[in-house]
């Protein structure tokens, strides 16, 4: 018997070893072979502060050029990088500066036109901005006031809007530009996953990421100098939520011309496979009704939330390289009217039907159209067919949304 408890402790340990070893092989070799792949593509090099691309400036990362692949067509996307100026700031911690922020950094934060590393203890090598404050669930608010209030103070004119994200959230930059740009920065409006409790008019998931106008931004900071806001509870976004809607900022609706959401606080197949139990919070906090599938999440989606560093690469590959061949988008809305680009009303939409070849009237003209199917006569028609294009959703804020659904 203790041959055979010895001989069971033996394999048993020798199993764990082995798993534990695989593990960590298996993560160093994806930080080293995912290094040497974005090493070879042009303007894909990770990050360094030596990096061309990028003007440090204190703390802050200035993104030089707006990164696209060669041969790529992008004017759309290079025009609205510049009338629509993002400076994107990301809640991390010394810990997490190298497992998760370093992931952020190589990613999708190439795409802000300004980044700040937010963190509660300063590090340039990085960089990072130190907020002098302690690390933890309870000074997740006081790191969110301290960081927004820097970034007005310091950045205010390099951007007109200001985002807050996780460093474990991916963004879709260029889809966020394309909501932001039917909008004015001027107004106080706000934009996010939109939860619905403790506030009027709700108030926007943390871990999603949210982004505030300059004028939001303005009047949140007055918020703090005018008394009228202070650090109530240590629920970040339920606290900032509060705090904006004191001060006259709208929770404004992020949803596609279809009524897709665009910010996502779980990863992708929670949303898109995954199935919520109906005892789960998240459907008695989603503001706007809660659709699980392939419908759960807009074409243009703009973010994901608790996405580790692999995810991280992948949803990178998926965005800016993965591409059908011989499609073109599905869903096009109507280009911005910022960039002077005037949207068609109607536009004409390709129908392929098949159309047999006509037969002559006799008797055998049922046998003599199946033999024509049969020898390959019957051909496909392109038909030309005007279509009413579907009009985007009215972006006044005047008529913001104001129910639950």
């Amino acid at each position: 018997m203790k041959v055979l408890n010895s001989r069971s402790a033996f394999y048993l340990g020798f199993l764990v070893g082995s798993c534990t070893l695989y593990f960590f092989q298996r993560q160093v070799w994806f930080e080293q072979s995912f290094g040497l792949w974005r090493s070879g593509q042009r303007n894909d090099a990770v990050l360094t502060t030596d990096d061309p691309n990028w003007k440090v400036e204190g703390s802050a990362l200035i993104n030089l050029n707006h990164p696209h692949h060669t041969g790529e067509d992008s004017r759309v996307a290079d025009e609205l990088y510049k009338k629509v100026r993002i400076l994107c700031w990301v809640m991390t911690g010394p810990s997490n500066l190298q497992s998760k922020a370093h992931h952020v950094k190589a990613t999708w934060s190439r795409h802000c036109n300004t980044v700040l590393f937010m963190s509660s203890v300063e590090d340039r090598s990085f960089p990072a901005i130190g907020l002098g404050t302690g690390e933890g669930r309870d000074q997740l608010y006081w790191k969110t006031i301290r960081a927004f209030h820097y970034a007005l103070k310091n950045h205010g004119e390099d951007a007109d809007w200001f985002l807050k994200a996780d460093d474990d959230t991916f963004v879709v930059v260029d889809n966020l530009r394309w909501i932001l740009s039917n909008y004015s920065s001027e107004e106080p409006i706000y934009f996010g996953k939109r939860f619905k409790p403790y506030a009027k008019q709700g108030y926007m998931s943390g871990g999603a990421g949210y982004v505030l106008s300059k004028e939001a931004l303005r009047r949140f900071v007055k918020g703090f100098s005018t008394k009228v806001c202070t650090h109530t509870t240590s629920v970040e976004d339920l606290a900032m939520g509060q705090c904006l809607e004191k001060m006259g900022v709208l929770a404004g609706d992020s949803r596609d011309t279809f009524h897709r959401e665009t910010f996502h606080p779980f990863v992708p197949e929670h949303h898109l496979v995954g199935k919520f139990s109906k005892s789960f919070w998240y459907w008695n906090y989603c503001y706007y009704p809660i659709v699980e599938g392939p419908q759960c999440c807009s074409d243009l989606a703009v973010s994901f939330h608790y996405v580790d560093a692999e995810l991280m690469y992948t949803l990178e590959y998926y965005t800016y390289h993965l591409r059908p061949y011989g499609y073109q988008y599905r869903y096009r809305p109507p280009k911005p009217s910022i960039l002077n680009i005037a949207a068609p009303s109607e536009r004409t939409v390709m129908a392929t039907v098949k159309v047999s070849q006509p037969v002559a009237e006799e008797p055998n003209a049922s046998k003599n159209q199946a033999n024509q199917e049969l020898d390959g006569h019957t051909e496909t028609h392109t038909v030309a067919k005007a279509a009413p294009e579907r009009k985007p959703a009215d972006n006044s804020t005047a008529l913001m949304q104001e129910s639950q659904g």
